[in-house]
């Protein structure tokens, strides 16, 4: 059950990443420095990385709700919405800051892991 629970919140992130990416490519890919004749979408790699490491997260984060004894969605939520928003997001903007890159990518980058890991958490809470 744990391993489907921790796919499952993956996936969940995952899908929000695609949809989120989608609404802002174009911005966010103006930012980057990409367009659309650079960026290779038939390449794999990016994708099945990315999910890999959702997997990673998901699995991390099942050990801390589990370590901390949270076991319902909004407990998920909410410590998935901490952890992003005040862990993950800050990590985002430092590295924004010091490559030197668009200020626009901070927000652009962090909302993915603060509501990836939001979403991550509600449904680890709900297994």
């Amino acid at each position: 059950m744990v391993f489907l629970s921790i796919a499952a919140a993956a996936v969940a992130a995952w899908v929000f990443g695609a949809v989120w990416y989608g609404v802002i490519g174009k911005g966010w890919m103006a930012a980057s420095g990409l367009t659309e004749e650079t960026v290779n979408r038939k390449d794999p790699v990016p994708y099945v990385g990315s999910f890999l490491c959702a997997v990673v997260v998901a699995a991390m984060l099942a050990y801390v709700l589990g370590l901390t004894g949270i076991a319902d969605p909004w407990g998920g939520l909410m410590l998935g919405l901490g952890l992003g928003l005040f862990a993950v997001a800050p990590w985002v903007a430092t590295n924004v800051l010091f490559s030197q890159r668009p200020r626009g990518l901070i927000w652009m980058d962090g909302v993915y892991p603060t509501v990836g890991m939001a979403l991550m958490g509600l449904v680890l809470g709900l297994f």
